[in-house]
């Protein structure tokens, strides 16, 4: 089954995408944060210049241009569809690691008081660096982890009160 994205680029264009879609792209991969693609006979340059993974948020430099992309999948766009909002759901204090990775950086400190989302921590996964945000408002009770250490998907990372 092929499965359908949304991309909502600058806050102004959308496009509609299916995973056979982007398979068919030329795409090499000239370093973790940059690519070439040649797509209908055209070249394109692109680098990636800031993720929030856990928002689906992306700031990319296409030839010398910058976009902020957000991708939402079906289950996104469903969700918006019947008047849920994510952010609703946001009461869990727990920060766990959406995917396995390495411990770049920690940006809070225990008693520090956090906005909805203030970077907490950068997560290195797949070559990536993904900025981990507070979902919520809270004062930060305890961090399980330290820079340099690698954590599993769903490991506690960060409490919040």
């Amino acid at each position: 089954m092929d499965k359908n994205f949304k991309v909502k680029v600058n806050d102004s264009s959308s496009y509609d995408f299916k995973a056979s879609d982007i398979k068919k792209l030329d795409v090499l991969n000239l370093s973790k944060s940059k690519l070439h693609v040649i797509n209908n006979n055209k070249s394109f340059n692109i680098t990636l210049e800031e993720s929030n993974f856990l928002n689906k948020e992306y700031v990319v430099n296409v030839n010398s241009n910058r976009y902020t992309i957000k991708i939402s999948n079906e289950l996104d766009v469903l969700i918006k569809q019947l008047g849920f909002s994510v952010g609703s759901s946001k009461k869990e204090n727990d920060i766990k690691a959406p995917m396995p990775g390495l411990i770049l950086s920690i940006n809070v400190k225990v008693g520090q008081k956090v906005n909805e989302g203030d970077q907490l921590l950068i997560l290195e996964a797949m070559k990536m660096e993904n900025s981990i945000s507070s979902p919520k408002e809270g004062i930060v009770k305890s961090i399980h982890l330290k820079i340099g250490e690698t954590v599993e998907k769903g490991v506690l990372m960060i409490e919040l009160e």
